[in-house]
């Protein structure tokens, strides 16, 4: 039997290797992998070749993910504002939710160059807290009232055993001078989240600062990795500016870097992750004089609009985000409009000309396997100049067959912070009886 596939790592030697730091049998756990890569193919091809099975010990399971980009254009949000139905939470709770925000603040030098207001990120999770709970606290209300029902909230298929669904709680929040990122999970998901972090790029003024550019967020859920980037984009709608986009989007891509991890050979970038979506205020605009684009708007011919959408555009010829997808755009183009109002942006400039005509500057894209978008529309919150932007996904997620086991907890960050905080107590005697407790098992 011919070796095709690379046998799965036996745990016990990464728990080892974690553990102690230091050479599983050849110079590194990565070389010992190699040298026995080419011991099998030394081997004769009709040498059977014992290996345990790969998919015995994996349980795909899919969850609920719905991702959202808002350009709120620098507006405090009230008190009182309502945002069950951007959040569509009126009927529905999902799995995971993960917002993305562009201008929290006006984009003033005095923003620009300052620490960024943490009081407007807090204002904003709070509201989102309250309303994503809300949904919650209603969605087991009628749970109890049908007896034997499944809760919607579970993941679509092998979903979990548990009969108790904790508040959402919030694992990511990062401010970069008016983008903001935030994500949410359920509460009884939060204990398999994994090796959160971020990375920001600034590609504004100078081009590093960050009142455009992109916040990068990554997280492992179970054993399968996330990356969701915020990005908002340079402005402008003259003739050419989509180029300045491209090439925020060529820095952002490059520039964004994770850290490898301790005793771990996590990725890096932002394309090495499992499961990538990329959301914001793209601003690319619609490549048609503005009266026609008006017309063409008016009448709603989204075919003819989005023939001339600079985004589409550019993908279609490899200039920009070549290999991601979108989903169908069945809804109106969601910049620039009056504040609290349902039309369209037209005051005339110096010269007589309309400026800034109607476009779908705010975009989701994702890229790779195990993302299925079920819906894409956009929400009719009249409280900045754009409408918010949303999909849901279904996504394919790895996880053992035990989500308790030992071996769950051993590959888990849990267990890696635990080695980093007491690793250096232990004694020599402790580290060999323990190596040999792992052989073991």
């Amino acid at each position: 039997m011919a070796y095709n596939q690379r046998e799965e790592v036996i745990w016990p030697r990464l728990v080892a290797n974690k553990c102690f730091k230091r050479p599983m049998g050849n110079s590194s756990f990565v070389a010992d992998l190699s040298s026995r890569d080419k011991a099998r193919s030394a081997l004769p091809d009709d040498q059977p070749i014992a290996k345990r099975p790969q998919e015995s010990n994996k349980n795909p399971l899919t969850y609920r993910l719905f991702a959202s980009t808002w350009n709120v254009g620098g507006i405090i949000p009230p008190d009182d504002l309502n945002l069950e139905d951007w959040l569509d939470t009126r009927n529905n709770s999902h799995d995971i939710y993960v917002l993305g925000f562009q201008e929290i603040v006006p984009l003033s030098c005095t923003n620009v160059l300052r620490p960024e207001k943490s009081k407007i990120t807090m204002k904003w999770n709070s509201l989102i807290r309250a309303t994503l709970n809300k949904s919650l606290s209603n969605s087991q209300k009628g749970q109890e009232s049908k007896a034997g029902e499944r809760q919607k909230v579970y993941p679509v298929k092998n979903a979990s055993s548990s009969s108790f669904v904790q508040d959402f709680r919030c694992i990511i929040s990062k401010q970069m001078v008016g983008i903001l990122v935030s994500v949410w999970v359920r509460g009884d998901l939060h204990r398999y989240i994994l090796r959160t972090s971020v990375s920001c790029v600034g590609c504004g003024l100078m081009g590093c600062l960050g009142n455009k550019g992109a916040i990068s967020v990554r997280f492992w859920l179970h054993e399968t990795s996330f990356c969701f980037v915020c990005c908002h984009l340079t402005s402008g709608g003259r003739e050419g500016d989509e180029v300045y986009r491209n090439s925020d989007a060529m820095e952002i891509l490059s520039r964004t870097t994770f850290p490898r991890g301790h005793s771990l050979n996590l990725p890096q970038k932002i394309l090495d992750h499992d499961r990538v979506a990329l959301l914001g205020d793209l601003n690319y605009r619609i490549s048609l004089p503005e009266s026609r684009t008006r017309s063409l708007v008016e009448r709603k011919e989204w075919k003819a609009l989005l023939d001339n959408d600079q985004l589409r555009g550019e993908v279609n010829s490899g200039r920009a985000f070549e290999g991601w997808q979108e989903g169908v755009i069945t809804f109106s183009p969601t910049y620039k409009y009056f504040p609290n109002s349902d039309t369209y942006y037209d005051i005339q400039g110096k010269k007589g000309k309309k400026k800034r005509a109607p476009a779908w500057c705010d975009r989701i894209l994702w890229t790779g396997r195990g993302l299925k978008q079920m819906y894409y529309n956009r929400c009719e919150s009249k409280l900045s100049d754009h409408r918010p932007v949303r999909a849901l996904f279904y996504v394919d997620v790895d996880a053992p067959r035990n989500l308790n086991s030992l071996r769950s907890f051993f590959l888990s960050n849990r267990f890696e912070k635990l080695m980093i905080n007491h690793g250096k107590d232990f004694t020599e005697d402790d580290q060999k009886a323990s190596v040999r407790y792992i052989e073991i098992m």
